[in-house]
């Protein structure tokens, strides 16, 4: 074979090495620059689970990067799979699946930023037998995951001795009506257990508080006795419509306005104490949110009638002088969602030079508002006084008035960590640990 026929024969492998190479190469350098933006934004505090790679077992395949669902999170950088996007991430946990050399660990908190986790095992078990926790309060915010926790826990606690004993009026008392508390309820329904499901407030638990509109749900999930929930991207009210016709069909016989009280041992089994009564029952599931008791301002003023802690419907504060208070994603959309009113003023207030809690998605469209000069941010500041029409703001060291109308708190919510601790439930605070 002569020279020209070997360069014939080598041309095509050469043409598409060299464009793969070239493909890479652009690739690595976009992610480079991500991870570099994301760094000098000082955007690098993921709000939940996430991944930690391990350089020494990453093939760089590519696998991770392929599989997660919010797309830009992970990225090859040096042939190497990193967390280029580390505020993107909301937990799916699609990555570590998809690695085919385990290079991946699924984690909570980082060095500086410690998360409050219930210490639970592979059954979603505390560290008191017969009490579980399932969803958001766990670390699972995701509602496929929530929805799959819930369901795992209560195939779990079905096999429990003593199940169907008459010391008990109940076998499981689920505690929350939110993603794992519905997905709890039919799997105890499925399995003929008596149980009783307790929810201080609406179906829906956190999601509920949603404002309306807002886009929920990026994952198909599976729920006893219905079968495959098919959206992958709805909205809240859509969610809801869907979870109330649930509630009906299979007749779930949700308890509302229960607040629980207490938790105490009870034979081999406990007693749930509420506003309304008790509950003798054999086995607790907690799935309820992590939000708890609205986080408060602490400021003169805040006690007027105008202050709220989260929005449900912004087309009621129309043409009207508005403060959102917060940087994370309920009071983005907040803030955005208020910009969106014909005559409505909005300012967003938050103590931080960034939006670093927030997702993406959020973030620009807090911008693409702020560009068209429909909404106003403050950041590095925060409310000193709330006057009936008024309110007075520290802006990094300079005092800002602004007329207002009202004004929505959308600054976290209280951990319920005390009530756990008080009926002797273990609590670790996670740095970046497992």
């Amino acid at each position: 074979m002569n020279s020209s026929t070997l360069a014939l024969y080598f041309s095509p492998f050469a043409f598409v090495s060299i464009s793969y190479l070239f493909r890479k190469f652009k690739h690595q350098r976009t992610n480079r620059r991500t991870l570099d933006d994301s760094i000098a934004s000082k955007l690098t505090e993921p709000a939940s689970l996430h991944p930690v790679i391990d350089p020494n077992l990453c093939l760089g395949c590519g696998s991770c990067t392929k599989a997660c669902p919010e797309n830009l999170v992970l990225g090859l950088i040096s042939g190497k799979a990193e967390l280029i996007n580390p505020t993107h991430c909301i937990g799916h946990g699609a990555c570590k699946t998809a690695c085919p050399m385990d290079a991946i660990t699924l984690v909570f908190g980082t060095e500086t930023r410690g998360v409050d986790i219930p210490t639970l095992d592979e059954e979603f078990q505390t560290n008191i037998p017969g009490i579980y926790i399932a969803g958001e309060l766990g670390g699972m915010g995701l509602i496929r995951n929530a929805t799959n926790q819930g369901k795992q826990a209560v195939n779990a606690m079905a096999k429990l001795d003593g199940m169907g004993s008459s010391t008990f009026d109940h076998d499981i008392v689920i505690i929350g009506a939110g993603p794992a508390g519905i997905s709890a309820t039919l799997a105890a329904k499925q399995h003929k257990l008596r149980y009783a499901t307790l929810e201080q407030e609406s179906l829906g638990g956190t999601v509920a508080h949603y404002p309306r509109g807002k886009i929920v749900m990026t994952a198909p999930a599976e729920l006893p006795l219905v079968g495959k929930v098919k959206f992958t991207e709805t909205t809240k009210e859509t969610l809801l419509d869907f979870w109330r016709k649930v509630e009906k069909e299979q007749e779930l016989g949700i308890r509302y306005q229960e607040r629980v009280e207490n938790i105490e041992p009870f034979e081999n089994g406990f007693i749930v104490t509420t506003a309304n009564g008790t509950y003798k029952t054999r086995s607790v599931l907690m799935a309820i949110g992590r939000r708890g008791t609205p986080r408060k301002l602490g400021v003169p003023g805040e006690k007027r009638t105008k202050v709220v802690y989260r929005l449900i419907d912004s087309s009621q504060y129309q043409g009207k002088h508005m403060l959102v208070v917060g940087g994370g994603d309920s009071a983005l959309e907040a803030a955005v969602s208020l910009s969106e009113e014909p005559g409505t003023t909005v300012t967003l207030s938050y103590r931080s030079e960034a939006f670093s809690r927030a997702k993406e998605k959020n973030r620009q469209k807090v911008t693409a508002a702020e560009s068209a000069g429909n909404l106003r941010v403050l950041l590095k500041s925060n409310v000193s006084t709330i006057l009936d029409d008024k309110v007075f703001i520290d802006h990094d060291g300079e005092e800002v008035e602004i007329p207002n109308d009202g004004v929505i708190v959308s600054a976290g919510g209280i951990l319920p960590t005390p009530f756990l601790k008080s009926i002797g439930i273990n609590i670790d605070t996670k740095y970046g640990t497992v």
